[in-house]
């Protein structure tokens, strides 16, 4: 890209997990193409580091999991993000960016906006499905949202709220036509015959519930076809261990390969794919594979989460598509029968080929060079401000 300017420009960034740390990178790479003299600090990853960024604080700290940590570590947080606050008013920035961890980064934004400074939230939280009245706080805190997915941006106009549909950085990283052969011989299975993937989810909770379930709908598969192998990967050897002790009632009698992490390329290697809700169903959708999508909560979450639910769908494939695409079996009827069934109508030859073209038409839909898309609208918001600040200053 060509230069916008040579003047030196600084950003503030505070990006909160792993995830964050990733799209922050590749951003900073867009930006220094468009500011070469650009400098960039707040909070950020190995990622963003390796590109120059400066962070306060280790991107790890803002990484946590469930209510009871978040409790534990509250003082902490709170205390970080009032330094953030305190020292980008006293040494404004050209821009604040957050990106993800909306329940810290947009109490900043808010903060700064309110001081003058221009903000920007990278990757949208769910309020198009749940909580939608945190749509008018973001309002008040952003001058504009980047969303990943276009359903969210319509979500945004409809609120009036400044929004760029920017496309999803998976959609660029995985190949429009996977590689299923290829992929079994790099994860050492056969090349040969009918493989399920089954992905009970990365958390211990979401394991727990539904690691069991899944289990025995391979046992129901296993009595009617014999011939379907299965694939499990193992987030970490915590996941492992966990699925390994629920393996164990059936006496190692079914065909389960377990595998350390690779859930991307186990996706790949199979036909179908059993998971649960969650990013995992968009990189389902991207490998082009047909999937059956599997959600349980403890009762009374779930009752609570009925209410509150305000999206018709739960999987991204169907969000995206706004029909029902793949199947979505929750809670009491994710059980191993409703499960195995849907998931041998998914392997019917006609179906994958059916699904596989609609697949690439959303893969397409959402492949929209995202760091570069995103650098330029945050590239014209700094230099808006710009202007905005020369007419203030010359109207004194």
């Amino acid at each position: 890209m060509t230069p916008i300017s040579q003047r030196p420009i600084r950003i503030g960034i505070v990006a909160g997990e792993a995830s964050g740390d990733l799209l922050g990178a590749g951003l900073m790479q867009e930006l220094k193409a468009l500011y070469p003299q650009a400098t960039f600090e707040g909070i950020g990853g190995e990622r963003m580091l390796k590109e120059g960024f400066n962070t306060f604080f280790q991107m790890e700290r803002l990484s946590i999991m469930g209510l009871v940590e978040v409790l534990g570590r509250l003082p902490e947080l709170l205390a970080m993000r009032r330094r953030i606050v305190e020292h980008f008013t006293a040494n404004p920035p050209d821009l604040f960016l957050g990106i993800d961890s909306p329940d810290f980064t947009i109490g900043i934004e808010l903060k700064l906006r309110q001081a003058g400074i221009k903000t920007a939230h990278y990757v949208s939280p769910s309020v198009w499905a749940w909580r939608q009245n945190r749509v008018f706080k973001i309002a008040k805190a952003v001058d504009l949202m980047l969303t990943l997915l276009p359903f969210e941006a319509r979500f945004y106009r409809e609120h009036n709220v400044p929004v760029k549909f920017v496309g999803h950085p998976l959609a660029e990283i995985i190949p429009l036509h996977p590689d299923k052969v290829a992929m079994r011989h790099e994860l050492g299975t056969d090349a040969s015959g009918e493989v399920v993937a089954v992905l009970p989810g990365s958390r211990g909770g979401e394991v727990s519930r539904l690691g069991p379930t899944f289990i025995e709908t391979i046992a129901w598969l296993h009595q009617r076809r014999p011939d379907i192998r299965f694939l499990i990967p193992a987030a970490n050897q915590a996941r492992r261990a966990q699925i390994e002790q629920q393996l164990q009632s059936h006496g190692g009698r079914l065909p389960v390969t377990l595998i350390d992490q690779h859930s991307r390329e186990c996706m790949m290697a199979a036909d179908a794919i059993l998971l649960a809700s969650g990013t995992a169903t968009l990189e389902a959708m991207l490998v082009k594979r047909p999937m059956v999508v599997a959600y349980k909560l403890a009762t009374l979450s779930y009752w609570i989460m009925r209410r509150l639910l305000k999206a018709k769908y739960i999987s991204l494939p169907n969000l995206l598509a706004d029909r029902a695409l793949v199947p979505e079996l929750i809670q009491h009827d994710a059980t191993p029968s409703k499960l195995g069934g849907a998931l041998l109508k998914e392997l019917d030859v006609e179906r994958r080929r059916s699904l596989e073209g609609e697949f690439e038409g959303l893969h397409k839909l959402i492949r929209q060079n995202a760091s570069v898309v995103a650098a330029q609208a945050i590239a014209e918001l700094i230099e808006k401000g710009r202007v905005e600040a020369q007419d203030a200053k010359e109207g004194q």
